[in-house]
C-alpha cells in the first residue's frame, strides 16, 4: 500500500487554512465538488508542493440495486486523472432508488445479505474496471438497520474484499457511531476486517442526540473515537489517516490540536509485537456463498431499497419488519441535512424556518440537486402565503438567482458543499 501519512479533508471554505496547515502529507477532496478542467488554485498549489490528492466520491451508489452509472464513473475517473491521484475512494452505500427515482441526499446502509453482497460485488468490479487507479471503499454510519441482515458489517466488507480485491477505507468515527446506535463492538469489527486491505482511515467528530450518534463532521473529535483509532493502530499501521471536517469550521489552532492528537495515537504503535487482524482462516464462518448471478437479485433489492427510501423521503409507511421509530429518526436526520445545505446556499430562504423545512422535506423528496431543493422550498413558502412583503420579495429575488444552471448532479451528502 502506498504511504499517505497524515491528511485533512480539503473544502472550499477552508482552502487557505488547509494550504497553511503545517505537517500535512496529503488531502482528500469530495469528487463531485470539483471540475477536472478548472481545478481550484489551492489544489494546484498543493499538488505542486508534492501533496497527494485523493478524490472521495459520494454519488456512485455502489450499494444500490442498479449498475453504476457510466457517466458518474467517467466523471470520477476524469477527476482522478486531473488530480494525479494514487487511488480513489467511495462508500458501501446506496443513495438513490425507486421508480421514479428518489435521491436520498445521504449515504444509506445496504442490507447485509448474500443477495445484496452479490450485487454490490458486481457493482464494485464494474467500477474497478472503469477507474484508472485502485478503489477503496468506506464503511458507513447508520441510523437504521435492515431486519434481514445475515452478516455483520465487518463480515460483509471482508467478503467483498475477498471477491473483488477492493481496498478498504476504515472510518473509525463510523464504527463508533454504529456502536452507539446499535451496540456493535468496534474492536470486534476491527478484528473481523481484512486489515491487510486498508488503504487509509477516516476520523471525524459527531454528536449524540436523542440516543443516536450523528456523524456530523462538524464537531470536535471525542476520546471514544480516538480510542477506536488506537484500537486500529494496535492491529495495523494504516497507510494514511485523514481528519474530516465539513462544517462549523473552528480556528486553525483547534484543527492543529486534533491533528496532533491523531499523531499521538499513531505514534503509540501496536499494543504488542505482531498484533494484527484475525487471520483469514480464523474468521467466523458466515454461511454458504450465493452463486446466483447478481442480475437475478437486482429486482428484489430495488423494490426493498425503493420502499425504504420512500419511507425516508416521501412520507410512505415503514416497510414491514422495520423499526418505524428508527426510520422516522433517519428521516428527520436526512431532512435536517437538506436544511443545512439549503441554508448555506440561501440563508434568507431558510431563516427562521428550520422546523418548517424539516416537516416539508420529509414528504417532498429531493429532486434535481441542492439548488433545486432550495428553490422548491422557497416556492413552497410563497405558495403557503402569509409572508411579509419584504420576505416575499427576497424569496422571489433568490428564486431568480437559483434558476437551473449546468452542473454535475452530485448528491446532498454530509460531504457535499453547494
Amino acid at each position: 500500500m502506498e504511504r499517505l501519512g497524515i491528511g485533512m479533508g480539503w473544502r472550499p471554505d477552508i482552502d487557505l487554512l488547509v494550504e497553511r496547515m503545517p505537517g500535512l502529507d496529503w488531502v482528500e477532496v469530495v469528487a463531485e465538488n470539483i471540475c477536472p478542467t478548472h481545478l481550484p488554485e489551492s489544489l494546484r498549489l498543493l499538488r505542486e508542493r508534492g501533496l497527494a490528492i485523493v478524490p472521495h466520491g459520494v454519488g456512485l451508489g455502489l450499494g444500490g440495486a442498479g449498475r453504476p452509472d457510466p457517466d458518474r464513473l467517467a466523471a470520477l475517473a476524469d477527476r482522478t486523472v486531473a488530480l494525479g491521484s494514487p487511488l480513489v475512494s467511495e462508500h458501501v452505500a446506496f443513495v438513490r432508488a425507486g421508480s421514479p427515482v428518489l435521491e436520498a441526499g445521504h449515504l444509506l446502509p445496504v442490507p447485509r445479505t448474500r443477495e445484496a453482497l452479490a450485487v454490490v460485488a458486481e457493482n464494485v468490479r464494474i467500477a474497478q474496471d472503469a477507474l484508472p487507479v485502485p478503489l477503496a471503499l468506506e464503511n458507513t454510519s447508520a441510523l437504521f438497520a435492515w431486519p434481514e441482515d445475515e452478516l455483520t458489517e465487518a463480515q460483509f466488507l471482508a467478503e467483498l474484499v475477498e471477491r473483488t480485491g477492493v481496498r478498504l477505507l476504515v472510518d473509525v468515527a463510523n464504527l463508533h457511531a454504529n456502536h452507539v446506535n446499535f451496540g456493535a463492538d468496534p474492536v470486534r469489527a476491527l478484528d473481523d476486517l481484512p486489515l491487510h486491505a486498508v488503504a487509509y482511515a477516516h476520523i471525524a467528530g459527531g454528536i449524540e442526540r436523542d440516543g443516536f450518534w450523528h456523524d456530523t463532521h462538524a464537531h470536535p473529535l471525542t476520546e471514544p473515537v480516538l480510542d477506536v483509532l488506537a484500537a486500529l493502530r494496535a492491529r495495523t499501521d494504516p497507510p494514511g489517516v485523514l481528519l474530516e471536517r465539513d462544517g462549523n469550521y473552528p480556528m486553525a489552532q483547534e484543527l492543529s490540536r486534533e491533528l496532533d492528537a491523531i499523531r499521538a495515537v499513531l505514534g503509540s504503535g501496536p499494543a504488542e509485537p505482531g498484533a494484527t487482524a484475525v487471520p483469514d482462516g480464523a474468521r467466523p464462518t458466515t454461511g454458504t456463498p450465493d452463486d446466483t448471478p447478481a442480475d437475478a437479485h437486482r429486482p428484489r433489492l430495488a423494490r426493498a431499497q425503493g420502499e425504504v427510501l420512500a419511507a425516508l423521503t416521501a412520507g410512505a409507511p415503514a416497510p414491514e419488519r422495520f423499526d418505524a421509530e428508527r426510520l422516522a429518526a433517519a428521516s428527520r436526520a436526512l431532512a435536517a441535512k437538506r436544511h443545512e445545505v439549503a441554508s448555506r446556499i440561501a440563508p434568507e430562504v431558510t431563516e427562521g424556518a428550520r422546523q418548517d423545512f424539516i416537516y416539508w422535506a420529509r414528504t417532498n423528496p429531493l429532486r434535481g440537486g441542492a439548488r433545486a431543493d432550495t428553490a422548491a422550498f422557497a416556492r413552497h413558502l410563497l405558495a403557503r402565503g402569509g409572508l411579509p412583503t419584504a420576505r416575499r420579495r427576497a424569496l422571489r429575488r433568490r428564486l431568480r438567482q437559483l434558476a437551473p444552471r449546468p452542473a454535475f448532479p452530485g448528491i446532498l451528502g454530509r460531504k457535499v458543499t453547494p
